[in-house]
C-alpha cells in the first residue's frame, strides 16, 4: 500500500509527464539461501533515476539482502532485478579504508580501477574530496580521521565510481547522533549535487523520514513490501522538524504491526 497524501495536488488539466524508465526495476523478486526459508518474497520496486529511497525495517527483514540483489553480490532466486549498464556503486556500514593510504589515495583506488588515467586521478580525487567537505584532510591516514570523517571518505570513493546508482547499507548506523545528522545533510547536498538515485538501507526510521523521497516498510519472514510512503521534501528538513517526527510516528505504528504480526 502506498501513502501519498505527502504529495502536493496537482493541476489536473496539465499534461500528463512522458513515462522515464526505472534507475532500478525489481519485478516479483525472491530470496533463499540454500533449502533454507525464503528470505524475500515476491518483491517488485521500481527506482526512478534520481529518486532517493529508503528501505526500512526490522532486523532479519532482508533489507541487505534486497541491497546485495541489486547490487549483483548475489542473485536472486525467482524474479528478475534490471540496473543501468554502468552497475551501481555500494557503500557499507564500515568505510573499509585502505589503512596504509591517505584518504586522497582512497580515492584515487577507485579511479584506477575504473580506468582513470594517472594524470587525472589527482585532479578528480581532490574534487570528490572537496565534494564531502574533505578536501583539507586529503594526505590524512584512516586513523587519523574520526568515524564521520572516514564515512565521508567512504562516500567519496563510492562517487568516484561514477555510477548513476548508489547503493548504502547504514552507512551512520554507527555514529554518534551529532555526527550522523551533519552527515545527513552532507548526503542530502551530494545527492541533489549529483543526481544519482540512491537506495538507503536504515532500520532507523527518523533517518528514513528525514532522507527519503520515498520510504518502504519491508515485513519479515519473508520480506514482503508492507506499506510506502512518498514524502514531499523540502529544503532545511531536519531530523527534529515536526512533519519528520510526525511522519516518523507513522512509519513506526505500522512497524510496529509488522513486529508484532510476525511474533505472533
Amino acid at each position: 500500500m502506498t501513502d501519498t497524501r505527502l504529495f502536493p495536488s496537482f493541476d489536473g488539466g496539465a499534461p500528463a509527464p512522458a513515462p522515464v524508465a526505472p534507475a532500478v526495476r525489481i519485478d516479483r523478486v525472491s530470496k533463499r539461501f540454500g533449502t533454507g526459508p525464503l528470505v524475500l518474497d515476491d518483491i517488485s520496486l521500481d527506482i526512478a533515476p534520481g529518486e532517493f529511497v529508503c528501505l526500512l525495517g526490522a532486523s532479519g527483514c532482508g533489507k541487505s539482502t534486497l541491497l546485495n540483489l541489486i547490487a549483483g553480490l548475489d542473485a536472486p532466486s525467482a524474479g528478475s532485478i534490471q540496473t543501468p549498464a554502468e552497475g551501481s556503486a555500494v557503500m557499507f556500514q564500515e568505510s573499509a579504508l585502505m589503512p596504509w593510504l591517505s584518504a586522497q589515495r582512497n580515492v584515487e583506488l577507485a579511479l584506477r580501477l575504473r580506468g582513470v588515467p594517472r594524470g587525472e586521478r589527482g585532479e578528480k580525487s581532490l574534487a570528490l574530496l572537496d565534494t564531502v567537505g574533505l578536501k583539507d584532510a586529503a594526505a590524512r591516514r584512516p586513523h587519523e580521521l574520526s568515524g564521520g570523517m572516514r564515512q565521508r571518505v567512504a562516500l567519496a570513493r563510492a562517487l568516484a565510481q561514477d555510477r548513476p546508482v548508489l547503493l548504502m547499507d547504514e552507512p551512520f548506523a554507527a555514529l554518534d547522533a551529532i555526527t550522523r545528522d551533519v552527515l545527513h545533510e552532507e548526503l542530502e547536498r551530494v545527492w541533489l549535487q549529483t543526481g544519482r538515485s540512491i537506495v538507503f538501507v536504515t532500520h532507523n526510521v527518523r533517518e528514513a523520514a528525514r532522507l527519503g523521497q520515498r520510504v518502504v516498510l519491508l515485513g519479515s519472514r519473508p520480506g514482503r513490501v508492507a506499506r510506502e510512503w512518498r514524502i514531499n521534501a523540502h529544503p532545511g528538513r531536519r531530523i527534529e522538524s515536526p512533519d519528520v517526527a510526525a511522519l516518523s510516528r507513522e512509519i513506526t505504528a505500522h512497524l510496529r504491526k509488522e513486529i508484532s504480526r510476525n511474533a505472533a
